[in-house]
């Protein structure tokens, strides 16, 4: 009989029947994609996997995206050697960066945050573009990246990965991860990073990457009930990063606060602790409700020559969120109430900038989502804050399938944020610029809040040519400033000045990819971005510094199969094109204290290549920038740093050259 059903199912399978000594094991094996974008969600959303994650070093959150198309990464100066990233053509600022979306990367941490989260913690990335939920907060303008963490029930037992470069960085990544019973698990995370050898590889006197040490510890607790419904977090974290940077024979115990030679130092010390309750009620699945908490002190006490930057921010942050249905499972809504307490005591030399800021909101947003080829997010919040005032907060998402294998998404939503200009806008004490606030009366700096829109509209299609699978997309996003706080360097080398918007300034992105799968476990992904981004100054009207207005990217990888030992080669290969650049500027400088008017467009290259000797075990080895283009003169007046013409924000390309790592990975199942 049980042979008889055997037979029977696999016949409505269409799946051949052959006589039982003839069968063999037949393995159907799916792989994983590295970056995974769905045509059913509302919102423009992409999530990056480990998958994607481990095809580059990924030493931290900020050199996560460079085999990404949708985010840029930029240097901001040629002392920190720190990375920014953009999204749409907007700086990190006017991005919402969440931490499983609690709010991470903001304020005191907006210059550094990114480099304080170890790649190997990550468990996925979530990109949205344009306008983000209403749930996560009113701050949001380009976009959101979310970030989460590997989970103590799903990870496994050990994990190891150790890394070391030509630019003289050693990395070494621990987690340990316990079941302490069938409802409660822990994981521990330990991660250290140093460098201590001096590089200078352009031979301008200065470090080509900062010397330092960082110390990271995060300690998980998990909860789960099935039977109650009940889940939980608990997250316990410290970071402390020391940074060391300027001329090679700075000397920070006997140079400091002198002109004997340039040095510069970023001191940081930071603890977090967060806790997520959830609750699913047991006879209504759909109906849940869960409660955020986070408490975070950042302080960092900083030098750049005889500039003096010290901040230290205390915050809270608290999200109630109750999710549900009207009638039936088409139609959705979440509602809820948070609270953000943030207290800053911030010193620009002898200046003091201190203020505390706070706020609570209300909020809704109802989802309504037919199972097949439409679906909208309509939200809206409420927020009454002690600077800001009481505004309210748009935000729609839109999605329809007119045909198979399509997507066509719009949104639309508005932001509002207070910009910390100095901590936002670090890499301008690396100079010797003059920095002015042409105050309007506002209520922070004596500056007003960021108010802008953001509209979107995407494509995306999946289609077969020469019979392999092929995939295009086309975005287009837009975001008008009504209300800004321009930060002008334009005006004179000299000078740094910060000033409400006077007239306009939007930033257009124009996104073109086209994917395709040549050969069978060969992928090939490009992508070409147009950016039109233009700022009304007080000397006219330019493209937006430090910004190419065309890119173009590609990313190929291949991958064989795995043996059954789990044996296997991954290879990957990624290329850029960065157009020119609008430089600052520099005109009334002396001659051979000059740079044109816009940089040279240059090209990019990464690769990397792991071996995986078995589900265990892997090692991989990769290079950066293996063209070897080095901006042709990255510091102005490096030979004399504390006159007049010194600048070294002025960074759009790499410093040091070609770089190449090599690492292993190690776990215990």
């Amino acid at each position: 009989m049980q042979k008889y059903i055997t037979h029977l199912v696999m016949v409505l399978l269409c799946i051949p029947v052959f006589a039982q000594e003839d069968l063999n094991e037949v393995k159907i094996v799916k792989k994983q994609k590295g970056i995974k974008k769905s045509y059913t969600v509302t919102g423009n959303i992409s999530t990056l996997t480990t998958k994607e994650l481990a095809k580059a070093a990924c030493c931290n959150l900020a050199e996560s995206f460079e085999t990404n198309p949708s985010i840029d990464v930029n240097f901001s100066d040629a002392v920190t050697g720190n990375k920014q990233i953009k999204m749409l053509g907007l700086t990190s600022p006017y991005l919402m960066i969440t931490e499983e979306n609690i709010p991470s990367v903001r304020g005191a941490s907006q210059a550094y945050g990114l480099s304080f989260t170890p790649g190997t913690w990550v468990e996925s990335i979530q990109i949205t573009k344009g306008a983000g939920s209403v749930v996560n907060g009113y701050e949001s303008i380009s976009g959101q990246i979310n970030t989460e963490l590997l989970k103590p029930l799903t990870d496994v037992p050990l994990f190891v990965n150790a890394y070391g470069s030509t630019d003289s960085r050693l990395e070494l990544n621990t987690q340990f991860s316990k079941k302490l019973s069938d409802k409660w698990a822990t994981s521990l995370f330990l991660h250290g990073n140093t460098r201590l050898s001096k590089n200078d590889m352009n031979n301008d006197g200065f470090l080509d990457n900062p010397l330092g040490r960082q110390i990271n510890i995060l300690n998980r607790y998990q909860y789960a009930n099935a039977e109650t419904g009940l889940v939980g977090f608990v997250s316990v974290r410290y970071l402390n990063d020391k940074k060391q940077s300027g001329e090679v024979d700075f000397d920070k115990d006997t140079d400091r606060g002198t002109t004997n030679a340039w040095g510069a130092e970023v001191n940081t010390e930071r603890f977090d602790l967060s806790t997520k309750i959830g609750y699913v009620f047991p006879d209504q699945p759909y109906q849940s409700i869960g409660f955020q908490n986070a408490f975070n002190t950042h302080n960092q006490k900083s030098y750049f020559g005889l500039n003096q930057y010290d901040i230290k921010q205390n915050s809270y942050y608290s999200n109630l969120i109750f999710n549900s249905i009207i009638d039936n499972t088409k139609n959705k809504f979440a509602a809820g109430l948070n609270f953000t307490y943030d207290k800053y005591e911030e010193f620009v030399n002898v200046t003091d900038y201190s203020r505390i800021d706070n706020s609570v909101g209300a909020f809704l947003e109802y989802t309504y989502d037919n199972s097949d080829n439409f679906s909208l997010a309509l939200g809206g919040r409420v927020d009454n804050h002690n600077r800001l005032g009481t505004f309210f907060t748009p935000r729609l998402h839109v999605r329809y399938n007119p045909w198979e294998y399509s997507v066509l998404r719009f949104s639309a939503g508005r932001g509002k944020r207070i910009a910390n200009i100095f901590a936002e806008n670090q890499s301008l004490f690396a100079s010797s610029r003059a920095i002015s606030i042409l105050n309007d009366g506002g209520k922070t700096y004596g500056l007003n809040p960021e108010i802008a829109w953001n509209y979107g509209l995407s494509f995306s299609q999946k289609f077969r040519i020469f019979n392999k699978n092929a995939e295009a997309v086309v975005d287009f996003y837009r975001t008008d400033f009504s209300k800004q706080v321009v930060v002008d360097v334009m005006q004179s080398p000299q000078q740094a000045l910060f000033y409400d918007l006077q007239g306009k300034s939007y930033a257009n992105s124009l996104q073109i990819e086209f994917n395709l799968e040549p050969v069978h476990d060969l992928n090939l992904r490009t992508a070409y971005k147009f950016y039109d981004l233009k700022t009304d100054y007080l000397s006219g009207t330019y493209q937006n510094p430090m910004q190419a207005k065309n890119r173009f990217f590609a990313n190929l990888e291949y991958e064989t199969h795995a043996t059954e030992k789990g044996k296997q080669w991954r290879m990957d290969f990624t290329f850029n094109r960065i157009g020119k650049q609008q430089l600052p500027n520099t005109a009334s400088n002396p001659i051979n204290e000059q740079l044109p008017d816009f940089s040279a467009a240059y090209s990019l290259m990464n690769t990397q290549v792991t071996r995986v000797f078995s589900d265990v075990f892997e090692v991989y080895v990769g290079g950066e920038n293996i063209g070897n283009y080095q901006q042709p003169r990255a510091i102005l007046g490096s030979e004399n740093p504390f006159g007049p013409y010194f600048d070294a924000s002025m960074v759009y390309a790499p410093i040091f050259g070609q770089m190449y790592y090599a690492g292993l990975r190690f776990k215990i199942k």
